[in-house]
């Protein structure tokens, strides 16, 4: 049985960290003020110039060009009063331990005369606030409103009010448990599992847990519902580094299920930013490209979109080279593609009871 490793910081400890980085940027804003000065934000640039593969990190980070938001200039005094004002909501959240979606963020600002015209432009000035904080929204406890799920044998203990100290375990439910805002925020107790499974389709994910892979693999599963949500992204990173647990990554067989895989390990360009996002040692053991010929899984054409996009990432430094460049050649090659469910041709359990476990073992040469 692994237990929480106690390097790892508690919900609480997080939460006050949190805390006092907002109450500093607060008084860093009235003590400008106090001393005559327009008050000032310091945001770092999210610009696809200052956007760079940090090979040591392996993710991507972003540069050190930073733009001043200030409010002595007319033009950027929108964005500013919305940064502060997101600053102050998100203050109260923490303070109050109280969560909020994307969705509510938009509308919470009405109730305080804070414009905006749409909720990508709300959306945009939460990324920045995670920009200024190094922090992600979820520890803001902001969530978007997609979920996926987990199951397996992960004893956790909610830290939410009024669940403060209830443990319950993962694999309780048939159907897993959603990754919402209560279990990113529990606290991991133990777990008799061996390895975390993340699985890029709902319906296997499903299967997975019908044919009892938690129990056959000593895995917990993990529904990233297509490309995983940060949320998801943070809890895999977790049960990485918190329970020692290895993550190995199954998707569809195409350019997009290899990007899947991609960002679980070392991010995207969209959340530079942050860094507790990604797990650098995970693993994808499929669906490769050279699976669907080796396996002879039925197939779809590729679409000019399917294509394109592997034209994009190959110039992507992330897959210059190993397994990543030679798959990305032999899709481009074959120009078809397969899904998960491909396999079900040869029998509904095919891909547990043969697929996985060859692929499992072809994993620990990775």
């Amino acid at each position: 049985m692994k237990n929480k490793s106690k390097a790892s910081k508690t919900s609480e400890e997080r939460r006050e960290s949190l805390a006092k980085l907002l109450q500093e940027q607060g008084l860093k804003i009235y003590n400008e003020l106090d001393r005559g000065e327009f008050p000032k934000f310091s945001v770092p640039s999210r610009s696809v110039s200052n956007i760079v593969y940090d090979k040591k990190l392996r993710q991507y980070i972003l540069g050190n060009t930073a733009s001043i938001r200030s409010a002595r200039n007319m033009s950027q005094l929108r964005s500013f009063t919305q940064l502060i004002w997101l600053a102050f909501f998100a203050n109260k959240l923490v303070q109050e331990k109280k969560s909020s979606t994307l969705r509510d963020i938009y509308y919470s600002s009405q109730a305080f005369s804070i414009d905006f015209e749409d909720q990508p432009e709300s959306d945009n000035i939460i990324v920045d606030l995670e920009a200024v904080l190094a922090r992600p929204r979820e520890d803001l406890h902001i969530f978007p409103e997609e979920r996926s799920s987990v199951f397996g044998d992960l004893t956790i203990e909610y830290t939410v009010p009024g669940y403060e100290g209830k443990r319950t375990n993962l694999s309780d439910h048939p159907d897993g448990y959603l990754i919402g805002p209560s279990l990113s925020s529990a606290e991991l107790v133990d777990t008799n599992a061996e390895l975390v499974i993340a699985i890029e389709k709902g319906g296997l994910f499903t299967r997975f847990v019908e044919e009892k892979v938690d129990k056959k693999f000593k895995a917990i599963i993990v529904d990233t519902a297509g490309q995983a949500p940060r949320s998801t992204r943070y809890l895999l990173k977790r049960l990485h580094e918190e329970m020692s647990l290895p993550v190995v990554i199954l998707t569809d067989g195409d350019v997009y299920g290899e990007h899947i895989a991609m960002v679980i390990k070392s991010g995207s360009a969209n959340a530079a930013h942050l860094r507790e996002l990604t797990v650098p040692d995970a693993k994808w053991i499929g669906v490769w490209a050279t699976d669907i010929e080796k396996y002879k899984l039925p197939t779809i054409p590729m679409t000019e979109s399917d294509i394109k996009r592997i034209y994009d990432l190959q110039k992507d430094p992330r897959y210059q080279e190993g397994m990543w460049k030679k798959e990305l050649e032999v899709f481009l090659k074959l120009k078809r593609k397969a899904e998960l469910e491909a396999f079900s041709k040869y029998g509904l359990t095919n891909i547990t009871d043969k697929y996985l476990p060859e692929k499992l073992e072809i994993a620990k040469s990775l």
